[in-house]
């Protein structure tokens, strides 16, 4: 079985590395590099892989999880596995909704990625026992929906900005952002500004910047 990959990442040198990785591997052919996912996306459309293997962070423009969206609107659709350094489950949870084929992490061994593009190339699943189960419990508790605003005050509370500060800044009192701080700690299930910081982080309400 022959297998047509694409790579997918904002930075050269892990695309380099892939590449030195998988393109000397018996059955995979590697068609072309994108930089960002709009490059993935029309790149696919013209090479239409069988595969495209696809970063979570890409900079400013669509992040892997709107890649993969987007690369699964193509016609054919290539098959998406997403690799990446972070595991939150909410990401991993974003990524199987739209539509990957499996979701990887960067510290697996090359025989892994190998295996898992041959698999997602079949219309397998590729997901590894201990995130499998995550994902099932994020599906069975999902979590907690913010607001708009919530998530404005969320995002100010994890700069270190005091009550005061976060008022000026969204032109509101401070009784509500106290408001909106009471509203947080309950979905969240935390009773600090340290805890709700940390929780969000780790189930990927708060995104990352890079």
């Amino acid at each position: 079985m022959s297998v047509s990959v694409v790579l997918v990442d904002d930075h050269p040198v892990v695309r380099t590395g892939l590449r030195a990785v998988l393109g000397t591997r018996p059955g995979l052919q590697i068609l072309g590099e994108a930089a960002s996912g709009e490059e993935a996306v029309v790149l696919s459309g013209n090479l239409h892989p069988d595969v495209v293997l696809c970063d979570l962070r890409l900079g400013d423009g669509m992040d892997g999880v709107a890649t993969t969206g987007a690369l699964r609107e193509l016609s054919p659709a290539p098959a998406v596995l997403l690799l990446t350094t972070f595991d939150r489950d909410a990401d991993i949870l974003r990524a199987i909704e739209a539509g990957a084929a499996g979701y990887l992490l960067k510290d697996v061994a090359p025989e892994v990625i190998v295996e898992a593009i041959f698999t997602a190339a079949r219309g397998e699943l590729v997901l590894a026992p201990e995130l499998a189960s995550r994902v099932m419990r994020g599906m069975r508790h999902p979590a907690p929906r913010l607001t708009d605003r919530e998530l404005e005050v969320l995002t100010h509370l994890a700069t270190g900005s005091s009550n005061k500060e976060i008022a000026k800044a969204l032109f509101v009192s401070e009784a509500t952002v106290k408001s909106h701080l009471v509203h947080i700690f309950t979905k969240l299930r935390v009773d600090s500004r340290a805890r709700a910081i940390h929780v969000a982080a780790e189930r990927g309400i708060l995104r990352e910047r890079r």
